[in-house]
């Protein structure tokens, strides 16, 4: 692929807010000049304003934006209006994808006689200054097909693989029946394939008071919770087996592209088939509180004020939805600053664009916290820096309908597999005051040694407070909550440091790791969101509850762009192969536990797969030295170290599922969002198959080893 090339200004911009008073850790891994470095990244972090990143989410968030809308194109302009002001070479680039708007969507209950619901019900409380635009989206599911049922109900609490097992051990017949399942605990989508495996005619999908609602505290306006008539928007489609355009598997879906390049809607294996749809908590009450059949105990029972009950019926449910499918334009849009060592190794930087509604939060926030990062690295373009790599900063369009936009880009610039350093992702960048990241373990470091040199809105360092919260306990993320989140408890156990996430498919890093094999994280900062995917993450929601003075989204602009700015600059690539090497043995040891209590002896042979883990960590320690103090040309160290990452990679991909390419992440088939670590082998242990396993802790051996093998190559470097 080209790069941009940018040309540089000289004029330097005054800085508009308060810099950095906390001084940078001691060491700079990676710089052979590390004061320059500071100095650089100083100036960089005097830069991102929060009265700027307000008047940008404001601008973001006036009107409802879902992807492909006028509005969506107008936010896209803006936002590439932004990227040239910061002396950014910038492109609108174009997809035609196949999504669905809601023609005509109704859930009626038609039985017993006296129960009444005429549903979906608008979503409105008093108060909110924007609820009744008529652009608001009625709720749907996004990639649900068109379809008509009239069935009785049957409750099945989240819908996960073990509340359909329970029901089938209770002799519960779900075949024609309307399920209803609450958010929580795994994707959406997961909800309906199993929904549809167990004969289901169609899933209705309900934000129950006890997840994120008035259980959880005071609801909007009042409070951050979800009141009883916010509905959850949301795609559907089977992201596990791959994101993006459903019909266009491992191709991009630029304009032009002919149709004998797509798959049918209906052939497509990421498409769901059973009529899906979301309700509010105000709509599910008269279904759930007439459906009788064994009642709900236990973790079963939610937050409404009755005793909840399984059914069948006596509830029926008549199910109507007519979804208008068709191929529309989604836009990306592309900033670069070309890199004047190593242009073709480029650091890319995203956030997505696109929104249910107006959403303020997500991603509403992120895009404005990029913004930030962005006018900081244009203001150092304009004092005359010249970054080593080329920096690329992306606004992603369509993630909600299943991470539409960053994938096809992605499978249309492959070749950036070949080169590229690190993807740098934030979607939700605000939604409260608890710093989170999720890295893959090369770069889990990283970002703990870059919030160590941004200040956080509270005081001290983000790296001091983000400590003091794992110290407390409070990062704890609440198992009721609905929304996805940059924090969850690592697999891998950090010690005394701070936890970095494991990354799963939550959002438009995942074909830049999962698929291309590039180093990525993901950062924000979280708190009481009760309103995803609403009418009501809009920027009223957002002054009062989010982030009422934008300091910390200028938190966020400071550490995502120093990701950025930290990456172009560094002599040698900080990757931690020795961390990455010893959170995969810990993957290792945990699955061979699983196998124990699954398969009868002899249990699978883990010993290959955890030898060449201890290989990889202890390659990794040896050129960590050379890496953290680099000397003389480094190019061939860097190039070394790409491909070491890249050795992760599977050449097939995973079974069934080859778009995901990564023997060590990939997104969970029973979780859909959750990252499922050396997937190849968990799969293979939860579908109770003793040989499958087997291979698959070989060809996981084998990638191991091949990425010990390119470190231990020992390349010249002087």
């Amino acid at each position: 692929m080209t790069l941009a090339v940018v040309l540089l200004c000289t004029s330097l911009r005054p800085a508009r807010s308060q810099s950095s008073n906390v001084g940078p850790p001691d060491e700079l891994a990676g710089f052979a000049h590390p004061d320059a470095e500071r100095a650089v990244e100083s100036r960089f972090l005097a830069v991102p304003d929060p009265k700027l990143a307000e008047e940008h989410l404001r601008i973001l968030t006036a009107a409802p934006h879902i992807a492909g809308s006028p509005e969506d194109k107008a936010n896209a302009e803006y936002v590439a209006k932004k990227f040239r002001e910061a002396g950014l070479k910038t492109e609108i680039v174009g997809y035609k994808v196949l999504i669905n708007y809601p023609a005509e969507i109704s859930v009626d209950v038609t039985a017993p006689a006296n129960v009444h619901m005429h549903g979906p019900t608008r979503e409105h409380v008093e108060g909110d200054a924007y609820q009744d635009d008529p652009r608001v989206v009625m709720p749907f599911s996004g990639l649900s097909p068109s379809g008509d049922a009239e069935a009785e109900v049957v409750y099945a609490n989240y819908g996960t693989a073990a509340d359909f097992q329970k029901l089938a051990d209770m002799k519960i017949d779900l075949r024609e029946k309307i399920v209803l399942a609450r958010y929580g605990q795994n994707f959406r989508g997961v909800k309906s394939e199993l929904a549809q495996q167990y004969g289901a005619a169609g899933l209705l999908i309900y934000s129950d008071p006890a997840d994120d609602g008035a259980q959880r505290g005071a609801v909007y306006p009042a409070g951050p919770w979800r009141p009883d008539t916010g509905v959850q928007r949301g795609a559907i489609n089977y992201i596990w087996q791959f994101p993006g355009d459903v019909t266009t598997p491992g191709v991009a879906s630029i304009p032009n592209l002919p149709a004998s390049k797509r798959i049918k809607r209906e052939n497509s294996p990421a498409a769901p088939q059973l009529p899906t749809t979301p309700i509010s908590a105000a709509d599910a009450r008269p279904i759930l509180e007439h459906l009788r059949g064994p009642e709900a105990l236990g973790d079963w029972k939610g937050g409404l004020p009755f005793a909840y009950h399984i059914g069948p019926g006596p509830v029926r449910v008549k199910l109507h939805l007519k979804q208008d499918y068709q191929l529309r334009t989604i836009w990306d849009v592309i900033g670069a600053a070309r890199g004047n060592a190593w242009p073709e190794a480029p650091v890319i930087a995203g956030n997505h664009r696109d929104a249910w509604v107006y959403g303020a939060v997500d991603p509403g926030s992120g895009t404005a916290a990029m913004l930030e990062a962005v006018h900081g690295v244009g203001a150092l373009l304009k004092s005359g820096w010249k970054p080593k790599r080329t920096l690329m900063f992306c606004s992603w369009d369509a993630e909600e309908e299943g991470l539409i936009g960053s994938t096809e880009w992605g499978e249309q610039h492959g070749g950036i597999s070949k080169t590229a350093v690190a993807y740098f992702n934030t979607d939700m960048a605000v939604s409260g005051p608890k710093f989170g990241a999720a890295a893959v373990p090369s770069l889990k470091q990283f970002v703990r040694d870059v919030t160590k040199s941004v200040p956080d809105a509270s005081g001290g360092t983000v790296y001091e407070q983000w400590m003091k919260l794992n110290r407390t306990g409070a990062l704890k993320v609440d198992s009721r909550e609905t929304s996805t989140s940059t924090y969850r408890a690592p697999l891998a156990p950090a010690g005394n440091d701070v936890p970095v996430s494991d990354l799963g498919s939550e959002s438009d890093y995942t074909v830049f790791l999962q698929h291309l094999g590039v180093a990525s994280t993901d950062v924000g900062s979280f708190g009481d969101y009760g309103v995803y995917h609403s009418a009501f993450d809009d920027f009223a929601w957002f002054k009062k509850f989010g982030d009422p003075d934008f300091h910390r989204e200028q938190q966020m602009a400071r550490v995502f762009g120093l990701e950025v700015v930290r990456m172009a600059d560094a002599d040698v690539l900080p990757y931690d192969f020795e961390e990455y090497g010893k959170e995969i043995g810990v993957y290792i040891e945990k699955a061979q536990e699983r196998a124990k209590s699954v398969f009868a002896n002899p249990a699978p042979d883990f010993e290959p797969a955890l030898a060449a883990a201890r290989r990889l960590g202890a390659a990794g320690l040896k050129i960590s030295g050379r890496q953290k103090h680099p000397s003389g040309a480094v190019a061939a160290l860097n190039l070394m170290l790409i491909g070491a990452d890249r050795a992760l990679l599977l050449e097939g991909g995973l079974p069934g599922r080859p778009w995901f390419r990564h023997a060590i992440y990939a997104p969970g088939k029973r979780a859909g969002y959750a990252a499922a670590v050396i997937p190849g082998v968990n799969d293979s242990i939860d579908d109770h198959d003793s040989t499958a396993t087997q291979k698959q802790i070989l060809a996981l051996t084998d990638a191991l080893n091949r990425a010990a093998k390119v470190l231990e190559s020992n390349p010249s470097v002087h």
